[in-house]
C-alpha cells in the first residue's frame, strides 16, 4: 500500500511524521525479518522438543544396557539370614544360590588393659624417691608393636597426664591404642583400649617393663571372632567376615552358639523386577514423546512441532523392531522365553508397554537363569544385546540420529540469524538513510508558510508602488497648434472649429 499526502495538510507548515514515513517505506521489508524470526522461534521450539526426546531415550539405553554383560541387572543376588540380630549378609554378583548355616560362637573383640584404682588421678604414679619410670605395653601379641612409654616426674607422671602422652603419642607412632582415666566409687583408674579387634588388638604389659606404682589387671578382649559355616570353623580377626563365603559378607551382631542361622543365597527378585519395569518405563516414556508429537491438538488442528520430522518416524519404527524382537537362542527357545510377551510384557495399541506382573514373578521364580540367558547371553543374540546394540547406534553424539538432526536443527538457526543480522545491519542504513532525506524535506515543508509570507509580503509591496504611479496627474506639455500643423503632427479639436484663408 502507498504512501500518500494531504496536498492543504502539507503545506500549513506542521510538516510530516518522518519515523512514521520512514517506518511505512520499510515495512514490506520487515515483514521479511518478522518471518525469519519466527522461524527461528520455531526451530528453538523443535530443538527443545528433540533435546527432551534424546535424553529421554540415553535413559532408556542405559537401562537397556544395564541388562547386559556379566554383571548385569539381571544378576543381581541378594542374601537372607534367618536371624538378623545374631548375623546378616550381603551377596555380591556372582555369589552362588545356595544355603548355609553359620553359628557365631565368639565375636572379634578389642584389648583392654585396665589398672587398680589410686586415690586421685593427678597425683604421681611414681614410687617415693623415683623421679622417672617406663611402661612397655605389646600390642598384637609377642608379634606385634612394643609401645615404650617414658615416664617423667612433672610431666607425664599422673594418670591424667600420661593418658594424654599416651594418646599424642600412639597418633605419632601408629600404635592404634588410646586411652583415658575412668573414675568410679573406687578412685581413679587408667585404661587403655587397641583400636583393632581380634588377635591384632590383643594388649599385654611387658613382663618386668612396668616401673610405676600401677597394678594392672589382666588382660580383656583382643580375641577372634569364632564362627562354624556348614559346620566347618572359621576365625575372623573382625566382625565382618569376607570369604569364608564366596561373594558373600558375613556381619556379626552377637554370639548364641545355640542358635544356628540359615544364610539363603539367591536371585534378587525384587531387585531384578525393579529393573525390569524401569526399562518398560523409559521406554514408555520415549513412545509417549514421540506420540505426543504426531497427535493432532484439537484446540488448533496442528501436530507437535516435530510432527513433520522424518527423523522421528525412523526411530520410532526402529524401536517398534526392538521391542517385537525374538531371540532364537537354544537356550531361550527351549526355556519357551523368546520374547517379551512370554514374560508377560505387552505392547498397547498406541505402542507403550505393559506388564503383568504374576506373569513376570513366575518367569523370574520358575527360571531366573533362562529370564537372564533371553536378556543377554554369551552370543550377544539376547533382546537386551540386541536392543543395545541399535541404542548405542541411535544415541552417537554424533551420528545419532537426533543428534544430527539437533545439529541440522542448530546450523539452520545459525544460519538464519546471521542472515537477520545483515539484514537488521541494512535496514538500520537504509533507515538512516531515508530518515535524513525525509528530514530535509520536512524542513523545507515547515519552511513553506514562512517562504510564502515572504513572497506575499514582496508582492504585496510590488502592488502598492504600481498602483500609487497610475493614479498621479500628469502635467501637459502640449502648446496650441498654430494654423496649418497640428500637434504630434495629427489634427485635433478644443470645441470649436477654425477655418484656414487665402488672402481673397
Amino acid at each position: 500500500m502507498g504512501i500518500s499526502f494531504n496536498a492543504a495538510a502539507l503545506l500549513n507548515g506542521n510538516g510530516i511524521n518522518v519515523s512514521a514515513v520512514v517506518s511505512e517505506l520499510q515495512s514490506a521489508e520487515s515483514g521479511q525479518l518478522t518471518a525469519w524470526q519466527g522461524d527461528v522461534t520455531n526451530l528453538q521450539t523443535q530443538a527443545t522438543a528433540l533435546t527432551s526426546i534424546n535424553s529421554d531415550l540415553s535413559n532408556l539405553a542405559s537401562a537397556v544396557q544395564g541388562f547386559t554383560g556379566a554383571d548385569g541387572a539381571l544378576t543381581a543376588v541378594t542374601a537372607n539370614s534367618s536371624e538378623s540380630a545374631i548375623v546378616n549378609a550381603t551377596a555380591q554378583t556372582g555369589a552362588a544360590a545356595a544355603n548355609y548355616t553359620v553359628v557365631v560362637s565368639s565375636l572379634a573383640s578389642t584389648g583392654t588393659l585396665y589398672t587398680d584404682s589410686v586415690a586421685n588421678a593427678n597425683t604421681s604414679i611414681l614410687p617415693n624417691g623415683q623421679t622417672t619410670g617406663e611402661l612397655n605395653v605389646q600390642i598384637g601379641g609377642s608379634g606385634g608393636t612394643t609401645a615404650d612409654i617414658a615416664i617423667t616426674a612433672g610431666s607425664n607422671d599422673t594418670l591424667t597426664k600420661l593418658a594424654a602422652s599416651i594418646n599424642s603419642q600412639s597418633a605419632t607412632n601408629n600404635w592404634g591404642i588410646t586411652a583415658s582415666v575412668v573414675t568410679d566409687a573406687n578412685g581413679a583408674h587408667l585404661a587403655i583400649y587397641s583400636q583393632a579387634t581380634g588377635s591384632a588388638g590383643a594388649l599385654a604389659i611387658g613382663t618386668g617393663s612396668n616401673t610405676t606404682s600401677l597394678t594392672f589387671e589382666p588382660p580383656v578382649g583382643g580375641t577372634n571372632a569364632e564362627i562354624t559355616i556348614n559346620g566347618i570353623p572359621y576365625a575372623s580377626t573382625t566382625n565382618t567376615v569376607t570369604g569364608a563365603i564366596p561373594d558373600v559378607t558375613l556381619s556379626l551382631v552377637n554370639a548364641d552358639s545355640a542358635t544356628p542361622v540359615t544364610v539363603t543365597v539367591g536371585p534378587d527378585m525384587a531387585s531384578i523386577t525393579n529393573s525390569i519395569n524401569n526399562f518398560v518405563t523409559e521406554y514408555n516414556t520415549v513412545i509417549g514423546d514421540i506420540n505426543t508429537q504426531f497427535t493432532i491438538n484439537p484446540s488448533t488442528s496442528l501436530e507437535g512441532p516435530l510432527g513433520s520430522d522424518t527423523d522421528l518416524r525412523v526411530l520410532q519404527s526402529s524401536l517398534a523392531s526392538d521391542i517385537t524382537y525374538a531371540t532364537t537362542d537354544s537356550t531361550s527357545v527351549s526355556s519357551g522365553f523368546t520374547n517379551l510377551a512370554a514374560l508377560g510384557i505387552t505392547m498397547n495399541d498406541d505402542g507403550t508397554l505393559s506388564v503383568d506382573s504374576s506373569t513376570l514373578s513366575t518367569a523370574l521364580s520358575s527360571n531366573p537363569a533362562a529370564v537372564q540367558n533371553f536378556f543377554t547371553n554369551s552370543n550377544s543374540t539376547g533382546f537386551a544385546d540386541n536392543m543395545n546394540a541399535d541404542l548405542t547406534n541411535l544415541t552417537d553424539p554424533v551420528e545419532g540420529i537426533l543428534n544430527e538432526d539437533l545439529a541440522s536443527n542448530q546450523q539452520q538457526q545459525t544460519d538464519l540469524t546471521t542472515e537477520i543480522t545483515n539484514f537488521q545491519t541494512q535496514l538500520a542504513a537504509q533507515q538512516t538513510a531515508l530518515t535524513q532525506e525525509f528530514d530535509q524535506v520536512n524542513a523545507n515543508l515547515e519552511e513553506y508558510p514562512f517562504t510564502l509570507a515572504e513572497v506575499n509580503a514582496a508582492l504585496g509591496s510590488l502592488s502598492s508602488s504600481s498602483t500609487a504611479t497610475s493614479t498621479t496627474p500628469t502635467t501637459n506639455t502640449n502648446t496650441t497648434p498654430t494654423s496649418g500643423t497640428s500637434a504630434s503632427g495629427s489634427s485635433s479639436t478644443s470645441g470649436s472649429s477654425s477655418t484656414s484663408s487665402t488672402g481673397s
